[in-house]
């Protein structure tokens, strides 16, 4: 006997839901009042990143001379004939002006997935 292939079933609710997701996109485009509200607590997120990180950025840029303030001897050690506050410059301070980028970009983009499921997931309680 030949067996048969299943039945083709058609499946609702995962039309709906896309139906709802792009409804939920369509108010973040057309800036409605959900939308705006959606893409407002975004940029909060971001720009409370962007403060905390660029806080923590002067807190050590601030540091430095005043390291060489505190110790004035410091400024004037010198290794393989440059400066000391130079090699701080080149082999701290621009390597933590570059790991502060990557960390906001990092969590700049966590904060889009969790935007992006906050739109999803509010689609799936309508």
């Amino acid at each position: 006997m030949t067996e048969q292939p299943p039945r083709r079933e058609r499946v609702v609710l995962s039309q709906r839901r896309n139906a709802r997701m792009m409804r939920t996109r369509v108010e973040v485009q057309e800036q409605t009042e959900v939308g705006d509200a959606l893409v407002r607590g975004l940029m909060r997120a971001q720009l409370g990143i962007a403060l905390r990180l660029a806080a923590a950025v002067i807190v050590v840029i601030v540091a430095i001379p005043l390291t060489g303030t505190v110790f004035p001897w410091l400024t004037s050690v010198e290794i393989l004939g440059v400066r000391l506050n130079w090699l701080v410059l080149v082999f701290a301070l621009y390597p933590l002006l570059y790991v502060a980028g990557r960390i906001y970009v990092h969590f700049a983009e966590q904060a889009e997935r969790d935007f992006l499921r906050v739109v999803d997931d509010e689609t799936d309680h309508e």
